[in-house]
């Protein structure tokens, strides 16, 4: 009789659990956008870029009409998908589905916004994080009315977001993660999701934590292992013999002693200061350093002195944490910054 009513009383929670989470996330929905994010997060660096289009205002209607024309396009056929699997299934769009539908679409208009407008307010190396949270809170949302590991899945996605932000990792390794993350993470979330079947906290934190591995993993290896910085053996010469050579060919290191000079042009526009090619910043080298050099030409590696090469790209991190104005009787007009120039080497990142 007991085992009887449990039996009945365990239905009874189904029923009502089904109940509550009556939205149904489809599968190929995961799949189709998990994939376009993860290409788009591997290969964007490569499209519309600025040797393509060197006006940033070009380029960032350009890439805002990309996103527009290829975020709409997946749009288009995750509904069709959808809609063909709700009629075979005999189902209709119910009022909760549209409605997070909205949410979703308003998170992807929002992140494209965000991309172009940091064209021109500068923030470019938010923009992984910023889309992994964005889409965290769509899953999340969604998950409230469909299944708990989507819940679980997007505030694990908000975390890896502001994650890459809160340790500062380079611009390399934060579009790996979020191209896994997305590529691989959604894909497997559509593997494991169990039709809002009702579990156990700790059974849904094994899976979540078995999703995180998956999806850190890789990344974290390629960064750590795969992008070992390779360059070619080359002579190493002085930078005053590399300044006296009549021409230069194949591949030099450049040594480049502490105390060098180096000047930093800055192009200044727009109606406040008047531009001109002598607005020069004369900095001082802290270390030496040795560069690398082929035909000539810096090839973006460089080193200090008897540590392991390291790639520009990857390493230079430069802030620039305050700007203000000043006008006294003794200076007159100035304006004053702050420019912190670091470089990570692979035991910081």
């Amino acid at each position: 009789m007991t085992d009887t009513v449990t039996t009945q009383l365990d239905a009874i929670h189904s029923m009502l659990a089904a109940g509550h989470r009556s939205l149904r996330i489809e599968r190929h929905s995961l799949i189709l956008w998990g994939l376009t994010g993860g290409a788009l997060f591997l290969f964007g660096e490569y499209i519309l870029t600025p040797d393509q289009m060197p006006v940033v205002k070009q380029r960032a209607v350009a890439w805002l009409v990309f996103l527009a024309v290829v975020l709409g396009s997946v749009g288009v056929v995750d509904w069709h998908l959808t809609r063909r699997t709700k009629h075979r299934r005999d189902q209709a769009w119910s009022f909760v589905h549209r409605q997070v539908l909205k949410v979703w679409w308003l998170l992807l208009a929002l992140g494209a916004l965000l991309q172009f407008g940091m064209f021109f307010f500068g923030g470019g190396y938010m923009v992984h994080a910023a889309w992994l949270v964005l889409a965290g809170v769509g899953l999340y949302v969604h998950g409230l009315f469909s299944e708990e590991l989507l819940e679980w899945a997007g505030a694990l996605m908000i975390a890896i977001g502001v994650s890459t932000l809160a340790f500062q990792l380079n611009p390399q390794t934060s579009k790996l993660i979020a191209a896994s993350v997305f590529g691989v993470g959604l894909p497997l979330l559509a593997m494991i999701l169990d039709r809002g079947k009702s579990h156990s906290a700790w059974r849904r934190l094994r899976q979540s934590m078995l999703w995180l591995l998956c999806v850190l993993g890789p990344p974290l290896f390629v960064d750590r292992y795969a992008s070992a910085v390779t360059v070619p053996e080359a002579p190493i010469v002085s930078l005053e013999t590399f300044l006296h050579q009549s021409s230069v060919s194949g591949p030099q290191i450049v040594s480049i002693p502490a105390g060098t000079k180096i000047p930093v042009k800055v192009e200044i526009s727009g109606d406040l200061f008047r531009g001109g090619q002598e607005t020069i910043w004369p900095l001082v080298l802290a270390n030496p350093i040795e560069a690398m050099m082929v035909d000539g030409q810096l090839s973006g590696e460089f080193r200090f002195a008897g540590e392991d090469w390291l790639r520009a790209r990857n390493s230079l991190w430069i802030r620039i944490p305050s700007l203000k104005a000043q006008l006294t009787r003794e200076e007159g007009p100035v304006v004053r910054t702050d420019l912190i120039a670091k470089i990570l080497r692979k035991n910081e990142r």
